[in-house]
């Protein structure tokens, strides 16, 4: 009915349109006509500074091409087919325009009669004129040529004395070289350090010892994953654990300690498979995901989910490398920067054939692991098959052990067989959950467990219940003990699986469990059988539960074999295979953690189209790989391989005349050191972005650092050497105070507070507590390692989680108990620069938590043996180490009285919490 009462509309508007200023059958002139018409309705919402759905109706190249959601509005030749028209004449008072109440019906005749002859619209109507969008300063090549003789200094002296200011005093020599130290390790420096540089104040031997430290590398990785949103867990709303992320963290360290060249470190990132590194490529795949479980089975769903993964990357590519937001141009156009929709999904196109997923390592320390995991699993095969002769024939009239919730090994006669099944008869507490086993494994009498899918073995079961990267039929065999890598039966109660080995076998025992981990009890097949099939296409049972004594979930489970029966000397022997057992499982689980990485998968790219509106189900046009048509011309053929897809976009990105890379990276590095880039939003250099405070240097130090080769510790140097980076922090001048409150032209070095991983690792170091073992699988935060909700803090020191912050295991989306209060980023989201917050928390928690108070203990433990039994010289000695200097004579009386009543840890304590302890100075 709509449609009919809107074409009757139109039809009524041509008789209406006899009396306009035109002549019915007569030419309508857009400026006499139409343009009034636009004028005094539809730019108040669709003219020069606001695009309501992106329509804009002022200038004719935007106009004719339409909105974001129905473009094109304007359609020349056919009124009736033309949504502008649908706007102003529907019946639905959600769509009709204006807003405020229809055109009159001359005028809506009008534009349907200019429409009907072609929407005529000269080109030199528009009152206004687009805004060239490529006309932007970081869209254009280098202004400095590496050879500029001018210094950093230079360009800030030059800024300041626009302003009519100048440079501060230096700072002290202590501060300097507190401040260089935080900088490039993120650590405080020792009393040891601070008496060699009294002695020897060379200023260019500390920036070289520190940049040869390994703390360099563990500190400047940190703020890199900041902006990668590197996490340890998947995200989204089951964020379940991503266990083997950690590689790609350690390649960032190493990257850093060894100052990989920046274009290749863009290179190895982008496409590492190709070149010997493989964990780097998992920043292709660091942010959140959708697995399987997550994703509805329906078609749609999984394009979407398909889509979501792969904006993922591109946005990624394009603020970290570019710093650009081209992820805004999914839907439509880029409202502020030269990137259209079809430019970001030729960039997607780059990508098509990236899949999240672990990959198999190849480095050298890979394969050492590997051979080292084979060694050590045949020794424990060994060991196991000698234990399972203490275990008892099922089915012979010897009373068996109880189920065990971690694990159970069934022993039989020798049988050959291609198939086993094992039926689950009833589970604990009356049969009120569906059934889970963690892994089934079944052996040969060469003590192989012919049931790995590594083995070629398959599975197939009665029904499953899927729940994402945690309970799926797939994990039944996949040699990964856990709750989360286990099947669950989709009958309460009940429920069975088959394996069939890649050829008949003869095996003679099976082994299996509910949580091999131990965490979980429930969920026990209490009875049971073990069935294997025969060669006539029958079952026959080799084991079940019915001799093994009655489960009772109040007990402490027994062990895995039992004692009775044995001998004095088969007890021995066994309770001595069973200690040799643990360590070799801790080494293997140690060893197979080194040969995967997080890092993705490649297979042949989808095919990729202008999606409109950014929907799955409204593909357009075909595209190939290309890059950013404002930036460039490289495009590929559509039948490029996958791999060349992301060298040649790697290589583009890395080029030296790409306007881009350099200064991006530059501001990310002076970021680093003086808390704020030239250009504030660091990770947009669009037009949407601020303005560089001083865009000469930011082009001078991009230049001197495509000179010197893309090394960032050459940067380092030519920054933290400089008078500017030297000045003192401290504010005095009123007027420079009254002209640049903020310190961003560097009259005075801006300090800042430290940030939450220096804090932890720098009062750690301090109490001697610091542990400096580097890289491996991150030690745990919470009580686990991911899942829905509930984590409980680990508030206990261990050795373990004395190791520095950035080897923690870190969950997507929780905060750290103690230290998230610092404004620590949570990887929801990229994180460009940390946002410095003041909050009443944050002395809470530094004064009150479990952390605090073991740490403030430690220190006042290492004081007292460094510096014996006298009061005066504890506290001289604690200064030293927290402060870098000796207590002053107002201080040293107020710390006596404090130290004498409470105790030297309460000392400790109130120095981790001075501002002197937290800021760089």
């Amino acid at each position: 009915m709509i449609r009919t009462a809107r074409l009757t509309l139109i039809a009524l508007a041509f008789s209406v349109g006899e009396g306009s200023s035109a002549a019915a059958d007569g030419p309508v002139d857009f400026v006499r006509d139409v343009r009034p018409i636009f004028e005094s309705h539809c730019y108040e919402c669709h003219g020069e500074k606001k695009q309501k759905s992106g329509l804009r109706l002022d200038v004719k190249s935007v106009a004719l091409k339409g909105g974001d959601k129905h473009g094109p509005d304007i359609v020349p030749g056919k009124a009736a087919g033309s949504p502008l028209i649908h706007f102003l004449t529907t019946e639905d008072e959600d769509e009709l325009m204006p807003p405020d109440g229809p055109l009159e019906k001359a005028e809506i005749a009008m534009l349907t009669r200019w429409i009907e002859q072609g929407a005529v619209w000269p080109d030199d109507a528009d009152l206004v004129q687009l805004e060239d969008r490529t006309d932007h300063w970081s869209f254009k090549p280098l202004s400095t040529r590496p050879a500029d003789p001018r210094s950093l200094d230079d360009f800030i002296d030059a800024k300041l004395k626009e302003k009519g200011l100048h440079r501060s005093p230096p700072a002290p020599p202590i501060d300097w070289l507190r401040r260089v130290t935080f900088d490039l390790t993120g650590l405080p420096p020792t009393p040891e350090q601070v008496e060699d540089f009294a002695a020897n104040p060379d200023k260019e031997a500390v920036v070289e010892r520190l940049l040869s430290s390994p703390r360099y590398g563990e500190r400047w990785a940190q703020h890199w994953l900041d902006v990668v949103r590197y996490a340890d867990t998947h995200g989204f709303e089951v964020n379940t654990e991503r266990p083997n992320a950690w590689p790609y963290r350690d390649y960032v360290i190493r990257a850093f300690n060894s100052d990989t060249p920046y274009d290749q470190f863009i290179r190895e990132q982008m496409a590492g498979d190709a070149c010997g590194q493989d964990a780097a490529t998992g920043f292709l795949v660091t942010a959140s995901v959708l697995l399987p479980g997550q994703i509805g089975k329906d078609e749609p769903s999984k394009r979407l989910a398909r889509q979501d993964s792969l904006d993922e990357i591109v946005t990624n590519i394009g603020q970290t490398f570019l710093g650009l937001s081209v992820g805004c141009a999914r839907c439509h156009d880029h409202k502020f920067d030269p990137i259209s929709t079809e430019d970001y999904y030729s960039m997607q196109a780059f990508v098509a054939g990236v899949e999240y997923a672990d990959r198999d390592l190849h480095t050298p320390e890979a394969e050492a692991a590997r051979l080292e995991a084979k060694k050590l699993k045949a020794r424990l095969a060994e060991i196991d098959r000698r234990l399972a002769t203490f275990v008892p024939l099922a089915s012979v009239g010897v009373e068996r052990p109880k189920v065990n919730p971690e694990k159970n090994t069934d022993r039989f006669q020798p049988i050959a067989t291609r198939k086993l099944r094992f039926q689950v008869r009833a589970t604990m507490r009356d049969n009120f959950r569906e059934p889970c086993i963690d892994e089934l494994e079944v052996f040969n009498l060469a003590g192989e467990n012919v049931a790995l899918a590594a083995a070629d073995a398959g599975v197939t079961s009665s029904g499953d219940i899927i729940v994402a990267n945690r309970h799926d039929l797939k994990y039944l065999n996949d040699g990964e003990y856990g709750n989360s890598r286990s099947w669950m039966s989709n009958e309460k109660g009940g429920g069975w699986v088959e394996v069939e080995f890649a050829k008949p076998e003869t095996i003679d025992r099976v082994i299996w469990g509910r949580d091999r981990q131990g965490k979980f009890k429930d969920r026990l097949a209490t009875a049971y059988a073990i069935q294997v099939a025969t060669g006539e296409g029958g079952w026959k049972t080799v084991a079940d539960s019915s001799d093994r004594l009655a489960y009772d979930a109040k007990e402490e489970a027994n062990e895995a074999f039992s004692t009775k029966g044995l001998s004095a000397d088969e007890v021995a022997e066994a309770k001595d295979l069973m200690q040799q057992r643990a360590p070799l499982e801790k080494k293997i689980a140690t060893a197979t953690n080194q040969q995967k990485a997080f890092a993705g998968t490649f297979r042949d790219p989808d095919d990729i189209h202008v999606l409109n509106r950014g929907d799955p189900e409204q593909p357009q046009s075909e595209v190939v790989p290309a890059v950013l048509r404002s930036l460039g011309s490289l495009e590929l053929k559509k039948q490029t391989a996958e791999q060349q897809r992301r060298i040649t976009l790697a290589d583009w990105i890395a080029r030296p005349d790409n306007p881009l890379t350099a200064r991006v990276m530059v501001n990310r590095i002076w970021q680093g050191h003086f808390g704020v880039g030239l250009v504030e939003t660091s990770s947009d250099f669009g037009r949407n972005g601020v303005k560089p405070t001083h865009p000469e240097l930011l082009d001078w130090l991009a230049a001197e650092f495509i000179r010197s080769g893309w090394s960032v510790k050459h940067l380092h140097r030519a920054i933290v050497l400089s008078e500017t980076y030297g000045q003192a922090s401290a504010s005095s001048s009123a007027e420079a105070e009254a002209i640049d409150a903020g310190a961003r032209l560097l009259w005075r070095f801006p300090s800042r507070r430290l940030e939450a991983e220096s804090i932890r690792d720098s009062m750690l170091a301090v109490s001697g507590l610091l542990d400096l073992k580097m890289f491996g699988r991150g030690y745990d935060l919470f009580d686990k390692r991911g899942g829905l909700s509930g984590f409980k803090p680990v508030e206990k020191l261990t050795p373990e989680n004395q190791r520095r912050m950035i080897y923690a295991h870190k969950v997507r989306r929780e905060t750290e108990a103690v230290f998230g209060a610092f404004d620590c980023p949570d990887a929801g989201q990229s994180t460009s620069r940390r946002v410095e917050s003041t909050t009443p928390i944050q002395a809470l928690n530094l004064f009150n938590s479990p952390f605090t108070l073991q740490t403030s203990e430690a220190f006042a433990e290492r004081v007292q043996k460094e510096s014996g039994d006298n009061i005066t010289a504890q506290i001289t000695r604690a200064y030293r180490l927290a402060l870098n200097r000796d207590p002053t004579r107002e201080e040293l009386p107020d710390a006596l009285p404090i130290v004498q009543q409470h105790g030297l840890a309460t000392l400790c304590r109130a120095l981790f919490n001075s501002n002197e302890f937290l800021f760089v100075p």
